[in-house]
């Protein structure tokens, strides 16, 4: 997430407060694979509908209250940043979409496997497209995860696409969101208030016009479901963008594991996925990959000390 350019940056150092934020917010996206598979019997993009519109008024509070809703009539006024608004709006729901379904379907191991990757795409984005150098474990941890890939491609006959949709998305998503001159919980407003007028004009489609919504035709155990994926969506990402504003960036990018490992867990122990061989070898060298990439991070912090 970008940091909010309108206030003054934080010192480069941990905070508890920080860091209670950051694990909070893991926390909350790494028991997500339950929620999301009590919602498998819905529709993914009806899912990705209710959870971009009920996130739009639980933003708009969170903005009245931090009083930045002048920084949304800005944003409005402008059409270039409204344009990388739409483009990084289009990128989420790409990642959500692909996260829903995955976790519907019985795919919770590829999307860990895809959260696993995002941090190793973002490290190869960095040198492709912002001609970073590349330091010699960095490239290592790359090959990792290519080989990783590879096998896994091998194994099934052709690419694991769910762990590479959402790796892809969420790094494209992670570079452009960087571009944006807004803070985190502005620019976060400002993407589901673009998504939210196709994502209700849907849900009404679904409700009065097709008769196959779920929102109040099913019980109130669906319309419960659904209004909650506002709360699932907007609050950890709200909360992980104020921890991350008060922590280094060394702190966030070892936190960032914590939600795909509970992922793997959840997946392998209560989802009952199996594991199989190919999985038995690309798994360990992603973290091998993840450890080479987190010991080059740690040693370029202290170099910095």
């Amino acid at each position: 997430m970008s940091t909010d350019v309108s206030v003054p940056l934080a010192k480069n150092e941990d905070s508890p407060r920080g860091f209670a934020f950051a694990l909070t917010a893991y926390l909350l996206w790494g028991f997500l694979p339950i929620y999301m598979k009590a919602v498998a019997h819905i529709p993914p993009a009806e899912v990705i509908a209710h959870r971009i519109v009920w996130s739009l008024p639980l933003a708009g509070i969170v903005l009245i209250v931090l009083g930045r809703t002048s920084d949304i009539a800005t944003a409005l006024r402008s059409p270039r940043m409204l344009a990388m608004a739409a483009l990084t709006a289009s990128l989420i729901t790409v990642n959500w979409g692909t996260y829903v379904w995955a976790i519907g379907a019985g795919h919770s191991l590829d999307a860990a496997l895809g959260y696993f990757i995002n941090p190793l795409f973002s490290i190869f984005l960095g040198a492709v497209l912002l001609k970073e150098k590349l330091q010699p474990l960095q490239m290592a941890a790359i090959a990792l995860a290519a080989l990783a890939v590879a096998i896994l491609a091998l194994d099934s006959g052709g690419i694991p696409w769910v762990a590479l949709t959402l790796a892809v998305s969420w790094g494209f998503y992670a570079l452009l969101r960087k571009t944006l001159p807004l803070g985190p919980n502005q620019g976060f407003f400002l993407e589901v208030l673009i998504l939210s007028g196709p994502a209700l004009v849907y849900i009404l489609y679904l409700e009065y016009g097709s008769g196959l919504g779920h929102f109040y035709r099913t019980g109130l155990a669906d319309t419960t479901l659904l209004l909650g994926c506002g709360v699932i969506t907007a609050v950890p990402l709200m909360i992980y963008a104020n921890g991350a504003k008060l922590l280094k960036l060394s702190t966030i990018g070892i936190m960032q594991y914590i939600a795909p490992t509970m992922i793997f867990l959840i997946a392998v122990f209560v989802f009952r996925e199996p594991l199989g061989t190919a999985r038995m070898i690309a798994f360990p060298l992603i973290w091998a990959g993840l450890f080479l990439y987190s010991w080059s991070m740690l040693k370029g912090s202290r170099g910095r000390m």
